[in-house]
C-alpha cells in the first residue's frame, strides 16, 4: 500500500515500501506556469534531506527541487526532456520526477499528509 506526503517546498511522495516517486505538486505546477524544461538527477546519485537535486523552469521561473528525504536515485521520468509540459498536464502522475530507495524513513514523519497539505496551500 502507498502513502502520499507532501512538503513545504510542494513536492510530493508517494511512498511504497522503501521507494518513492517524486514530483511536484498540482499546487506548485499551476504557481509555476508552463513547464518549459526539467533537470532531474542521476540515476544513482545519493543525497541527503534538503540537497538540490533537480530544477523545474517555467516561462514564469526557475525553481530547485530539494530531496524531501535521503537515499538513492532509482530512476528518472526521461520523458518530461521532451515533454517537460507533462507536469502542468498531471504534476501527480505521468509528471513524476524520480524514484528513490529511502534511506531514512524516519524523515517521513516531519512531512505533511494530503489534508495538512491542502490547508497549508490555502489562500
Amino acid at each position: 500500500m502507498s502513502k502520499l506526503y507532501f512538503t513545504e517546498d510542494h513536492e510530493w511522495l508517494n511512498v511504497e515500501g522503501d521507494t518513492a516517486t517524486i514530483g511536484i505538486s498540482t499546487y506548485a505546477a499551476g504557481q509555476l506556469g508552463d513547464v518549459v524544461f526539467v533537470e532531474l538527477p542521476d540515476v544513482g546519485k545519493t543525497v541527503k534531506k534538503g540537497d538540490d537535486i533537480a530544477v523545474v523552469e517555467s516561462v514564469k521561473s526557475a525553481s530547485e527541487i530539494y530531496a524531501p528525504v535521503s537515499g538513492d536515485i532509482t530512476a528518472v521520468n526521461d520523458a518530461l526532456e521532451d515533454t517537460p509540459e507533462t507536469v502542468n498536464d498531471d504534476a501527480q502522475g505521468a509528471g513524476w520526477f524520480f524514484k528513490m530507495t529511502i534511506s531514512d524513513a524516519s524523515q517521513l514523519e516531519g512531512l505533511m499528509d494530503e489534508a495538512a497539505y491542502a490547508e497549508f496551500t490555502k489562500e
